[in-house]
């Protein structure tokens, strides 16, 4: 495959990814807010998003497809779906592999890094 027919293939998968995300978030997120305003909406991608990625890289491990459909499927699909499930199957590589440091960092580094560069850039936005 050449490599402006895979780019635009992760790029097409992408959008698809990106809307899935928009329409399940959305739908989701309008049927729960009857019960309970909480995030559901992108609490059920998110999920959704770690499950299908699991399942997908399972296969995929055993050959079941090429290296150009996971790139499409991991990268451009789910990568726009949710980073989420790509965040999460990095932690459990490291899990498997006994880096506790590791899981460690990487978890302080995303959770509370992340939180503390919104509220930074929350600030920063609000001061310009």
């Amino acid at each position: 495959m050449y490599l402006y027919q895979k780019l635009a293939l992760i790029a097409l998968a992408g959008a698809v990814g990106t809307l899935a995300r928009y329409g399940l978030d959305g739908l989701v997120q309008h049927l729960s807010n009857r019960f309970a305003p909480f995030p559901w909406g992108i609490v059920v991608v998110n999920l959704l998003g770690c499950f299908v990625f699991g399942v997908l890289a399972s296969l995929f491990s055993g050959r079941w497809a090429g290296s150009e459909i996971r790139i499409v499927l991991l990268t451009g699909f789910l990568g726009a779906f949710t980073t989420f499930s790509t965040y999460i199957f990095e932690l459990e590589k490291m899990l498997q592999d006994f880096e506790w440091l590791q899981v460690a960092g990487n978890f302080a580094l995303h959770n509370v890094g992340g939180l503390a560069a919104m509220i930074a850039g929350l600030i920063l936005g609000r001061l310009l």
